[in-house]
């Protein structure tokens, strides 16, 4: 397609829509197609990309156009993006900053990686007790176009500590000689500057509030996050987790198209290592009973159906933690009624599964062999339950993103000790 034609492409669609197909170009298609963009509505679809894309444009835009881009950005997004950024080109954009938008940038960045305070943005309007309806408007209508929200509006005594949160639709519907401070919202759950981004964000997506403040030690205000940036936040954490417990790997960190063959392979590499060193585990206990096998060929038939369904089950029962977890559901302090409860469940499942199977594996091999079967299925469903649960609950205790367990290390894990089990069972029932 030429220029001119992708020019007037971009134009017409939807901001959003047109950062979708600049995402999917080559960088160099993209570099020009970005450049084609009226400079008002470039900064917007700058703000959309990935951060990926916004580092790839910087490291080719020229230096005042990056400048541009750079103060067009929210400040937290802004301090997101400088995290990645190779250091003369972050240093050299921190640097040519306004000062207002330097120092609240700074501010961000003071924070741990990961935090709270790291995400919240510090432009917001705050209102004082004794103000009137009339006069909050009058300072929202004056200040808006600098905060990022201003659905709601912090409620703040004279040493910044919090009060409580107004809310825009309860100004614009009281009348104007009303008391903010008869409107505020008292019963606000704060979050500390310090707690795990992906905490505050659960508490927003739980309370269904637009905004929650980010506060000190001393309950004073120190910015807000918004319910777009924790959706954000959540959508991040959640597809690390993707990666991590469904598919063994680590996360990318950026889109699939702006990876580098190199990092893909380098995603999966460690991973594939870690299982191939665990799936020793299972050809070290198929030696270990290699006489038994020879002497009972029968019993090789059903190895691929027991460990199996003992993968599987751990699968399922690491899974559902971990996403108990992520969503505060549970704890480590929930330990043992976790364990119970998946103790409790995977006997129920071993009990199904075994009975069901029992007359057809007692048809095909004989009482014996049945008896072996069904037991090795209680015991496997039981113990792979238990690990699977057991392990999140371990690295979420220990500080460790209970993600890393994955499902394909606890299926291997359940592999090689599911074989020894079957092969316990199969020595005292026959021989």
């Amino acid at each position: 397609m030429k220029t001119e034609d992708v020019k007037r492409c971009l134009e017409s669609m939807a901001p959003a829509s047109a950062a979708e197909e600049i995402s999917r170009q080559e960088p160099d298609e993209r570099l020009a197609s970005f450049g084609s963009l009226p400079e008002d509505r470039r900064t917007v679809v700058f703000g959309l990309l990935d951060r990926a894309y916004q580092e790839e444009l910087l490291g080719r835009l020229p230096p005042e156009e990056g400048l541009k881009l750079m103060e067009s950005l929210d400040p937290d997004d802004r301090a997101y993006l400088l995290e990645d950024l190779s250091a003369p080109i972050a240093r050299r954009l921190f640097q040519s900053l306004s000062p207002r938008e330097r120092r609240m940038t700074e501010l961000l960045l003071a924070f741990p990686d990961r935090s709270a305070g790291r995400v919240m943005t510090p432009e917001f309007i705050s209102l004082e007790p004794g103000m009137t309806v009339g006069r909050a408007l009058d300072r929202v209508r004056r200040d808006g176009g600098k905060a990022e929200t201003v659905y709601v509006l912090p409620l703040l005594g004279e040493d910044l500590t919090l009060l409580g949160l107004v809310h825009l639709k309860d100004l614009v519907t009281s009348p104007e000689d009303a008391r903010v401070d008869e409107l505020a919202d008292v019963d606000v759950r704060s979050i500390s500057a310090l707690e795990d981004q992906e905490t505050a964000a659960r508490v927003i997506q739980a309370t269904d509030t637009l905004a929650a403040p980010v506060v000190d030690k001393e309950n004073r205000l120190l910015g807000l996050i918004t319910v777009d940036d924790a959706m954000d936040i959540i959508d991040r954490e959640d597809e690390e987790d993707f990666a991590r417990a469904g598919g063994g790997s680590e996360p990318l960190a950026r889109p699939y198209l702006s990876a580098r063959v190199i990092q893909l392979a380098r995603a999966r590499f460690l991973w594939l290592l870690l299982l191939s060193i665990a799936a020793v585990l299972t050809v070290n206990v198929l030696n270990v009973f290699q006489g038994t096998l020879e002497q009972i060929v029968t019993i090789a038939l059903f190895i691929p159906l027991l460990i199996g369904i003992g993968g599987n089950t751990g699968t399922q029962s690491a899974t559902t933690v971990v996403r108990a977890l992520s969503m505060g559901e549970i704890s480590p302090a929930d330990a043992i009624r976790v364990l119970s409860r998946e103790i409790t469940v995977g006997l129920l499942l071993g009990t199904m599964l075994s009975t069901i199977g029992l007359v057809p594996v007692w048809l095909f091999a004989g009482r014996d062999m049945a008896l072996v079967v069904a037991l090795t299925l209680i015991t496997i469903c039981t113990l792979a339950t238990l690990v699977g649960a057991a392990i999140p609950l371990v690295l979420e205790k220990i500080g460790i993103d209970p993600a890393v367990a994955s499902a394909p290390f606890i299926s291997t894990l359940i592999d090689a000790t599911g074989l020894l089990v079957y092969f316990l069972v199969a020595r005292l029932v026959l021989f």
